[in-house]
Order: C-alpha cells, then sequence, then structure tokens
C-alpha cells in the first residue's frame, strides 16, 4: 500500500519577472534517514536511498507540479487542481549535487506575499511511496525503513519549519529537511505562531488560519484606504458648510434692483441737498456718506466739530438735526437766506433717471 509524505526543505532566494510572478529554483529533496511520524505519534526512521530517491522516474514526477500554499488535506489531482494550484514547477527538474533540483514558479498573489513577508520560506513535498519494514543502515544513520517508488504529487509552500531560517528557500541552497506524515490515519503537523509562541496544528488548520489571517489583514487595510476617504470626505464638508455660509452672507449683503434704485436716489439726494451748504466748488469724489454729512456738520456748526470716534447713528442723526436747524433758521453757502428743502429738486431726478438708464442699459448688453 502506497503512503504519503511530506519532505520539507526552506527556500532563501527567489526573484520575481516583469508580470509579477515569483521564480525559485530548489533543491526539493534528497538521499538520507529522515524522521516521520507514525499514526500512533511514534517516530520512525525511514531512509531515501540513491537508487530510490535520485531515480528517473522520481525526477520526471517532480516536472509539471503543482504548487500549493500549504499541503492540502488531499491529493491534488485533476478534480481539484483548480482549487489548490497556486503555481506549478518547470521541466527543468535533475539530479545536482545528490539532489533534485527543479525550477517552480507561483502565480498566486498572496502566496507571493507570504514569500515577500518571510511567512512562507519552506518547500515541502507532498509525495505517495511504498514503505518497506527493512532496518538498515546508510551513511552511518540507521533506519526502521525504506520508501521505494516515490511519486511526487505536488510541491507546496509553506510557514517555516523546526530546521530554521539557516535552510530557507534559495537557488543553490545548502539542503536540509524535516519531515512528518500522514499515513495511516495520522496527520500532518504544522507550526502556527500565536503572540510569538509556537503551536503543533494540523495541516489543514493552519493552511484555514493563514487564509483568516490574509482576509483580516485585507479588511484593515481597507479599513485604513476608509479612514482616508472619510477624512477627505469631513474636509470636502466642511468647506462646503463654509462656502454655502459664505454665499448666504453675500446674499445678504447683494444689492437687490429695488435696493440699488434706493440706494442712487439716496445718494443723489444727499449731494444734492449738501451741494446746498457746501457749494458747487466742494470736490464729492471719493467721499462717502458720512464724509459728505460730516463737511455739512461742519459748514453748519462750525470746523470745531470733531467726528472721530462718533459713530454713524451719531453721525446720521447730528446731520438730520443740522439740516432741519439750517431749514428752520434759514442757510446759504454764498451767504444769502436761501431755505435748505428736504425735496429732491428736479436736476436731482434728472440725475436718479439718468443713473437708472445708463444701469438697465448696461444689464442688457450683459443679458445679450
Amino acid at each position: 500500500m502506497k503512503l504519503q509524505r511530506y519532505d520539507r526543505a526552506m527556500v532563501l532566494d527567489y526573484q520575481e519577472d516583469a508580470a509579477g510572478y515569483l521564480t525559485v529554483q530548489a533543491a526539493i529533496t534528497r538521499p538520507g534517514v529522515f524522521p516521520y511520524r507514525r499514526g500512533d505519534g511514534g517516530i520512525q526512521f525511514e531512509a531515501k536511498l540513491p537508487e530510490d530517491i535520485l531515480s528517473e522516474a522520481v525526477v520526471q514526477s517532480a516536472r509539471a507540479k503543482p504548487v500549493t500554499d500549504e499541503h492540502p488535506p488531499e491529493p491534488v489531482t485533476l478534480d481539484n487542481i483548480q482549487k489548490y494550484s497556486r503555481g506549478m514547477s518547470h521541466t527543468d527538474s535533475r539530479v545536482d549535487e545528490d539532489k533534485i533540483k527543479v525550477t517552480l514558479t507561483v502565480t498566486d498573489r498572496a502566496l507571493i506575499e507570504g514569500v515577500r513577508s518571510g511567512k512562507k520560506r519552506e518547500i515541502s513535498i507532498g509525495f505517495e511511496t511504498d514503505l518497506i519494514q527493512e532496518p538498515g543502515e546508510y551513511m552511518g544513520q540507521r533506519y526502521d525503513a525504506k520508501q521505494t517508488n516515490i511519486v511526487i504529487n505536488h510541491i507546496a509552500i509553506v510557514a517555516r519549519g523546526r530546521a530554521g531560517p539557516q535552510v530557507a528557500i534559495r537557488g543553490d541552497s545548502a539542503f536540509e529537511i524535516d519531515e512528518e506524515d500522514i499515513n495511516e490515519g495520522g496527520q500532518t503537523m504544522a507550526k502556527y505562531t500565536i503572540d510569538g509562541k509556537e503551536f503543533e496544528v494540523p495541516s489543514e488548520v493552519k493552511s484555514k488560519l493563514d487564509a483568516l489571517e490574509a482576509r483580516l489583514d485585507a479588511a484593515n487595510t481597507k479599513v485604513g484606504e476608509y479612514d482616508k476617504l472619510q477624512g477627505r470626505y469631513d474636509a470636502l464638508e466642511a468647506d462646503l458648510t463654509t462656502t454655502k455660509q459664505q454665499l448666504e452672507e453675500a446674499k445678504k449683503t447683494a444689492l437687490t434692483e429695488d435696493k440699488l434704485d434706493a440706494a442712487v436716489a439716496a445718494r443723489v439726494a444727499l449731494l444734492d441737498g449738501a451741494r446746498k451748504f457746501l457749494g458747487d466748488a466742494f470736490d464729492f469724489t471719493g467721499k462717502s456718506d458720512r464724509d459728505v454729512k460730516v463737511a455739512v456738520i461742519q459748514k453748519v456748526k462750525g470746523a470745531d466739530f470733531k467726528a472721530d470716534g462718533k459713530s454713524d447713528d451719531y453721525i446720521n442723526a447730528f446731520y438730520d438735526a443740522s439740516v432741519e436747524r439750517a431749514r428752520t433758521d434759514g442757510f446759504s453757502s454764498t451767504g444769502a437766506n436761501s431755505v435748505f428743502t428736504a425735496t429732491v429738486s428736479t436736476d436731482a431726478q434728472d440725475e436718479i433717471a439718468r443713473l437708472r438708464a445708463e444701469r438697465l442699459n448696461i444689464k442688457n448688453k450683459e443679458a445679450n
């Protein structure tokens, strides 16, 4: 009866091509005596003798085989290769320095990231073998049984094993192996690290945990992206609120046609009335309504009147009182007693009409 076995070696060196695929040249097995765990938990030493492990049949069986992320719970076949395959071995398998070497190409992003990050650096072959219970000795090491008729089923890239970081994925590496079995009801045990402490778990459990960890990493990345987008959204929303407030303030201060008409009429009336006090020689250019009113007050009350520090309401009230008093008492900028009237003169009315017509003419041109 053929038994299923897993041999492990680690890889250090790898390279990526322009498409982003990961390519590794690795030694995947060699002759020697290696410990395997039996189904009852005990350890059995099994030999891979050169005439068996380095045979042309084994070399051929390493070619065009699926590369997997951890060992699947079953042999890889045509029916499940789409489920388990994360790449393929090349057809350049050969015997080199007493080892079988082959090139692997990984095409799965998650597994590539695992190798880059150092989480996945060990190569482990899954194979079937006939086991002959025949004790012996090879290179000074005793063994309990030997493996024959070896056929490689798949080549897995798994997490770091007990061999340590000094033996890992590399193109022309020194080869080290660490084996565990899943024969006669036993399970392949893998190492899983939690809070810095390693635990042995079935390989399929570890595969599931690694997948969940990858999903968690992806979720955390999405959370970070969401936070960035939320920050940008909040900033834009704040800008929008500020813009709306500024628009409302602008609407409040904007002059409607009626308000503009009233403002023009009030200005013309002010200038027409002020001219009676200040005379035609007074230069109104650049003077605000307040400036004009202060000039009138000073003309009526005397130049010693000081407007500094006085509010607009104060100036307006003082101006109105001064004009009313001048109307009552009589005032003339030329010395004659001509009574001031608040009624807008015919000339002022004509000026208001002219300014309004000019404004309407400008608006009609802009509309056309």
